[in-house]
């Protein structure tokens, strides 16, 4: 799966856990949580969407990593190599 398509799957299940969020006025590196004004339910709702997409474990520790759609990106790019 290329970088790109990671990005649009971090998008989709964004859009899912955020329907009323214009995904196009997002900065890609800047926390999404602030930015979408997501709750800790939902970010871990788009973990768990993130892992159903695409198959990856992503382990608590790493939640952090996910914080940005670039961090998100990034990590699953290397999570999946």
């Amino acid at each position: 799966m290329s970088d790109d398509a990671i990005n649009d799957t971090v998008l989709e299940v964004l859009g899912r856990i955020a329907p009323e969020a214009d995904l196009g006025t997002i900065d890609p590196g800047e926390p999404l949580r602030e930015q979408l004004d997501l709750d800790s339910v939902d970010f871990l709702n788009f973990v768990i969407g993130l892992h159903e997409r695409l198959g990856i474990d992503i382990p608590e520790a790493d939640y952090g990593k996910l914080a940005s759609i670039d961090g998100a990106v990034a990590y699953l790019v290397a999570a999946r190599s």
